[in-house]
């Protein structure tokens, strides 16, 4: 069974001016921009079985919009370690994943999201993974031994 990983950045966030980095919320372009990556994903067939998304409010907001667009919702883990995560620890919580899913959606945060990227592209450096960027990872094994180089990633926005 070959295995999708789609790889999200949170949409655009309000800016840090009080307050915690934690909970800034999506500016109006970011949910415009979190619709689009939903319809992108529902208009190519990317339909995520599963989604860990990040527990940051801009990451919560940004896949409750894209599954507004999908055809249905998939089911949603929200864990705090994929906020400030480096690629290691986003690995390991991708390795987590049920054997039965597919496509795994990763909703999270640069440079991480940036970074797990780009290890899959190594014969293409990645010069920038803007908000709402989102790439397609096919993996060559199961989640439990996913890591770069057993899989090649495109980018798809």
């Amino acid at each position: 069974m070959t295995r999708r990983l789609i790889v999200l950045r949170h949409a655009q966030a309000e800016p840090l001016i009080d307050g915690s980095d934690h909970e800034r919320s999506l500016t109006a372009e970011g949910r415009e921009q979190a619709r689009a990556a939903g319809a992108h994903l529902a208009s190519g067939a990317l339909v995520p079985d599963h989604v860990v998304c990040s527990t940051a409010l801009r990451t919560r907001q940004t896949i409750e919009l894209v599954a507004e667009a999908l055809p249905h919702s998939p089911p949603v883990d929200f864990e705090r370690d994929l906020y400030g995560a480096d690629v290691p620890a986003a690995m390991e919580l991708i390795s987590r994943t049920d054997p039965d899913v597919g496509t795994l959606l990763v909703v999270g945060h640069n440079p991480t999201m940036a970074q797990l990227v780009g290890a899959f592209m190594p014969d293409e450096p990645l010069d920038s993974f803007p908000t709402a960027g989102l790439a397609a990872i096919d993996l060559e094994v199961e989640w439990l031994y996913a890591a770069p180089g057993t899989g090649a990633a495109r980018l798809l926005t």
